[in-house]
């Protein structure tokens, strides 16, 4: 038994990991988890357009752990490359996973336009993929092949997201997807791991340490405050997917406790507000508190003051609402979609504030801004950044080295054989490995791309 290495090795994105096991005949069973898109780049660019390592027609199945794009944005050319297998993922992934990829060929159409290259595949490939595409629930026992088994497991990150577990050849290994952070208000709890020989885990904030989720209320009132005392706009980057749902419920609690707050918020993204929809179809997926439920209308995702800009003329009608204002657009990293318009306007007034509320990879405007550039280019025009930047890690999506450490300590007692590390920055990574060789005593590995690994 073995596994490879084919995307979220040398940074966060693009995360695609194949196992190559046998089934109990004796016979070989190729299983591929994840298969993302890198991002921080072009969609159209030469990254994407790589050819596999692999075969995909040779695949016995494909298992998803969630549905954002680094997680997702490869599989229609998996279809275009001969792949006609299934492609496992949980109930609520599916429709979630439609609407990424969707929205991300719409992007790579736009992309191959304005960087002269064709576009990575066509629509009937997407067509193909969720054809062939089948949900499933936590928990159920998938049988890929002869004593090869494949389970679901709640990672607490997004809607329907999961960790994944597979036990062949006596072994049982565990593929994290991205850990979610504890105490997110409206996801159940990570599941704990019971047992387990072999993890391959996420690292994307094994070097941190997030502030306290008790305090992000207080700090997200304080920025309002701020911003209504200052007559300026306060923009928020948000990934249409779990941050913005989380963001909306926190904004609902806020002015639900504070009348004064009358501010104008704007969700300007048609991803965001598909995505929310979406989540309210799924609420039995989620978990809220009692004070949420109570509410008359039950519906923890809008307020008086929430307005949804679904086309493009409403969005342009922003710019006429005067300030103070809250504008909630994506992309979450910055890489593209509406917000970009909105910086370009706002990012020069310092009276302004931008909200960093989730990760910046590598490469993205967003981790250009983070890192204190005081002058972006944004299509084509340089923008000068003289607004407050502010971050805050409580609001991630992902778990930090506290939560992935627990995460990563099984429940019967027995740790790891191994774990390897993937979706991270290198000093993430090699920061997380040393923590995790001390803490547990075990063998820590940091792949590289392309790399094999015998279990």
């Amino acid at each position: 038994m073995d596994i490879s290495f084919h995307g979220a090795v040398s940074g966060v994105t693009g995360s695609c990991h194949l196992l190559n096991t046998k089934d109990s005949d004796g016979n070989d069973c190729n299983l591929l988890f994840d298969c993302g898109m890198f991002q921080g780049e072009q969609m159209c660019s030469s990254k994407n357009s790589e050819k596999f390592d692999f075969d995909a027609k040779k695949l016995q199945g494909v298992f998803v752990t969630h549905p954002h794009a680094d997680h997702t944005g490869r599989l229609p050319i998996l279809s275009k490359n001969g792949y006609k297998g299934k492609i496992y993922m949980t109930h609520p992934c599916v429709g979630l996973s439609k609407l990424v990829l969707e929205d991300a060929h719409h992007i790579m159409v736009e992309d191959s336009e304005k960087c002269g290259s064709s576009v990575l595949y066509e629509l009937k490939d997407l067509l193909t993929t969720f054809s062939n595409v089948e949900g499933v629930n936590y928990h159920e026992q998938i049988e890929i092949a002869p004593g090869v088994t494949i389970m679901f497991h709640d990672a607490g990150h997004v809607l329907g997201s999961a960790f994944i577990s597979v036990e062949a050849e006596g072994k049982k290994i565990i593929f994290s997807g991205d850990i979610g952070n504890d105490n997110v208000p409206i996801l159940p709890d990570t599941e704990p791991i019971s047992s387990v020989d072999y993890v391959v885990c996420e690292s994307t904030y094994g070097h941190r340490v997030h502030e306290s989720v008790n305090k992000r209320s207080e700090v997200l009132k304080e920025v309002i405050y701020r911003t209504i005392e200052n007559k300026s706009v306060l923009m928020i980057p948000s990934f249409s997917i779990e941050r913005t749902q989380e963001l909306l419920y926190e904004l609902n609690h806020i002015i639900g406790q504070n009348a004064d707050i009358k501010i104008p918020i704007f969700l300007d993204s048609p991803m965001a507000i598909k995505a929310t929809e979406l989540y309210r179809h799924n609420s039995n997926y989620l978990k809220f508190d009692t004070p949420i439920l109570d509410e008359e209308d039950r519906d923890f995702f809008s307020f008086p003051n929430l307005r949804e800009t679904l086309s493009r003329e409403e969005s342009k009608k922003i710019n006429n609402t005067p300030a103070p204002k809250i504008i909630i657009a994506g992309s979450g990293m910055m890489s593209g979609g509406r917000i970009m318009h909105h910086l370009i306007r706002y990012l020069p007034d310092p009276k302004n504030t931008l909200l960093i509320i989730g990760y910046q990879a590598r490469g993205t405007l967003g981790r250009k801004i983070y890192e204190g550039a005081k002058t972006v280019n944004i299509f084509r025009e340089e923008v000068k950044v003289r607004a407050t930047v502010k971050a805050m890690g409580s609001f991630s999506a992902h778990g930090d080295m506290h939560k992935l450490t627990k995460w990563l300590t099984p429940e019967d007692g027995k740790l790891p054989e191994k774990i390897l590390l993937v979706h991270g920055d290198q000093e993430a990574k090699e920061v997380f490995a040393t923590h995790l060789r001390h803490e547990f005593r075990t063998d820590v590995i940091i792949p590289k791309y392309g790399e094999k690994h015998s279990l």
